[in-house]
């Protein structure tokens, strides 16, 4: 058997309509999982599973909102009605409705950020946490950014959301790991995906992320589904309160 089988296991995503989310489900299928496929609107999700389906594997749809406690409290009881239990959860969605200096960030703008970056993977956590920790068993990964270990003019509030997942992460693992729960994250570099499109979509920024680069290149969401199936399998079986940075070999290329 394969390290990387995730046979009999149930994954649930979060953002798993597109992108990074997509491409965590599309590859945690591949390798056995039975995938829930969540985000916002469900005829989006139901397009990833026809996909998954479509290539023998498992997958329901459930649409939710991560600002909505409510709604992801739903998300944990359908994923439990479909298949009886959760062994994996990805928090992979975000939100960022701000581009601009922090001068300009409103309030509630800010509290969405946080709420919808951070609590929303609390909330997550706490929900599916105890039966997990029944079982003795579960992995659990959250979807930051390497923009949480730098400064920007522009997605500051983004980058903090993400650099709080990092310590919520590390506190999470702390909490839970006892009870052989693992809990990491991804920090992924930039990535080819409708999310980060007004990054990679202009020249300059592309260009120069691509220059920063050891690769020489900017990512694909397949570069972290792959990175995905590794935490959730007996591959990462010793891996817990850490952040995997997945970015070409931007961070600590010594680049200018």
């Amino acid at each position: 058997m394969s390290m990387f089988d995730l046979t009999g296991k149930v994954a649930v995503v979060t953002g798993g309509s597109r992108g990074i989310g997509r491409s965590i489900c599309e590859q945690m299928a591949a390798h056995g999982a039975k995938v829930v496929v969540s985000s916002r609107k469900l005829p989006a999700c139901e397009e990833v599973v026809a996909g998954i389906k479509a290539k023998g594997g498992q997958a329901v749809a459930v649409a939710a909102n991560i600002s909505d406690k409510t709604q992801l409290e739903n998300l944990v009881a359908e994923s439990r009605k479909a298949y009886g239990r959760i062994d994996i959860l990805v928090c992979n969605a975000a939100a960022n409705p701000y581009f601009g200096p922090l001068t300009g960030l409103k309030d509630d703008v800010f509290h969405k950020i946080m709420q919808n970056n951070v609590l929303s993977n609390l909330w997550l956590m706490n929900a599916v946490g105890p039966e997990m920790a029944e079982r003795r068993d579960g992995a659990v990964i959250i979807v930051s950014s390497i923009g949480a270990l730098v400064g920007s003019a522009h997605i500051a509030a983004y980058n903090m959301s993400k650099a709080a997942d990092l310590s919520l992460v590390k506190s999470l693992a702390m909490e839970w790991g006892k009870h052989n729960i693992r809990i990491n994250a991804i920090a992924p570099g930039l990535i080819k995906t409708d999310f980060a499109r007004a990054l990679w979509d202009n020249p300059q920024i592309r260009s120069a992320q691509e220059n920063k680069a050891a690769l020489k290149r900017i990512g694909e969401p397949d570069d972290i589904g792959g990175v995905a199936v590794f935490l959730a399998s007996k591959a990462g079986a010793f891996v817990c309160g850490q952040v995997i940075i997945a970015d070409g070999g931007v961070i600590g290329s010594g680049a200018e």
